[in-house]
């Protein structure tokens, strides 16, 4: 007879009272033929796990994974019904993810992650830790995750973190993972925790030596600032990561250049980098708007695409924010928000269909759009952004 346990991180933050969204599941004493006949539906060829035919949550057959290769996908994996649920448990990576709950409600914890989480520690459950060099990102995910907690990383795990690093088996990492795991850090409590943890065991200049070079120079403890503040503004990934990258260099050019190859080396979404090369080419224009010319300052706006995306408009207006309050020098509320809006509405009083109307055609049109548009924007005073 086949026995369902709840596993991994549902169990984890319930015993930490820590919320949660989703429910993964382990089999022990089933097949895959026998999940097949239940409804189940497989995930890939050779990964023993299926979805529920009505929760779409995933449940995955007991199993062991024997190392094949280097890098995280070289392993094997053996699946039968005499697998127990302590074989399965072994073989994750923190003992804090290493706990089971069966269908009654009674908590299995055979490495000792119950003690752990009293102790706020992330510690390796084996050796194994090492044989898969995801898991590094993973730890000083959860560091980022459980660091307001008052989580740390357990001295032995960092020490087997740092000889992963000194072996080279962090440089069998892909971008698109890296990326994956550093996207998640970006929405969890303390992102900055996920950059200093991996600085602290080597895998920073492995993984995003971008970074890593921050940490050379008078600009890193400014970026991790600017992140601190982006999180007490917003949850949103896009804007963390734009006040942590947005001045890789102080050449405006090179900066670009280096926000590029990061984004592409990486494949970070557009919208990332679009925000974070927007920041670092505007950011100082933004802190004195009030000194711009009505010429600039419609460049600004166009160039911001406030006039067509608003919401793009704000996300930069936040970034902003952070960067400035950063460097203690930010009224609240922050005076450029409502002076570039005030300007956007001034804009707004100009259409091209009233241009249109009057009898213009071709560029002209765009010509004295942008005429019509600088007027409006010359009224504008440094008052208006109270």
């Amino acid at each position: 007879m086949s026995v369902t346990y709840l596993v991994g991180g549902a169990v984890r933050d319930q015993l930490l009272g820590f919320p949660y969204s989703e429910c993964d599941w382990v089999v022990v004493g089933s097949s895959p033929k026998k999940m097949l006949e239940n409804g189940f539906k497989p995930v890939g060829k050779d990964f023993p796990v299926f979805l529920h035919p009505r929760t779409n949550e995933e449940y995955a057959l007991a199993r062991t994974e024997r190392k094949t290769s280097p890098g995280y996908s070289g392993f094997s994996f053996h699946t039968a019904p005499d697998i127990t649920l302590e074989d399965d448990l072994l073989r994750r990576d923190l003992t804090i993810n290493a706990i089971a709950q069966t269908p009654k409600g009674e908590i299995i914890d055979p490495y000792g992650g119950q003690q752990d989480i009293q102790s706020k520690l992330l510690r390796h459950v084996s050796p194994a830790f090492s044989e898969d060099p995801v898991r590094i990102l993973r730890v000083a995910r959860f560091a980022a995750r459980y660091h307001h907690l008052g989580f740390s990383i357990a001295g032995e795990t960092m020490q087997l973190m740092q000889a992963m690093v000194h072996n080279g088996e962090v440089n069998h990492l892909v971008a698109e993972r890296v990326w994956k795991e550093f996207e998640k850090a970006l929405g969890e409590e303390s992102p900055h925790v996920f950059i200093e943890v991996l600085r602290d065991c080597g895998a920073l200049n492995k993984v995003i030596p971008e970074l890593d070079q921050l940490f050379d120079t008078k600009t890193s403890s400014a970026r991790i600032s600017s992140l601190k503040q982006a999180c007490q503004l917003t949850p949103k990934a896009t804007i963390r990561f734009g006040c942590l990258t947005h001045r890789l260099d102080a050449d405006p050019d090179i900066n670009i250049k280096r926000l590029e190859a990061l984004s592409a080396r990486l494949a970070i979404p557009k919208v990332f980098r679009d925000l974070a090369i927007a920041l670092g080419r505007d950011q100082i224009l933004c802190e004195g708007i009030q000194t711009l010319s009505a010429e600039k300052l419609l460049e600004l706006i166009e160039r911001q695409g406030a006039l067509k995306r608003p919401e793009k408009l704000q996300d930069f207006l936040t970034a902003c924010e952070a960067e400035s309050r950063s460097k203690k020098t930010c009224p609240t509320p922050y005076p450029p928000t409502a002076y570039i809006h005030k300007a956007i509405a001034l804009c707004q009083q100009v259409q091209a269909s009233d241009i249109i109307k009057e009898g213009f055609s071709g560029k002209i049109i765009g010509e004295k759009l942008h005429e019509r548009r600088v007027d409006k924007l010359i009224s504008l005073t440094p008052q208006d952004s109270q």
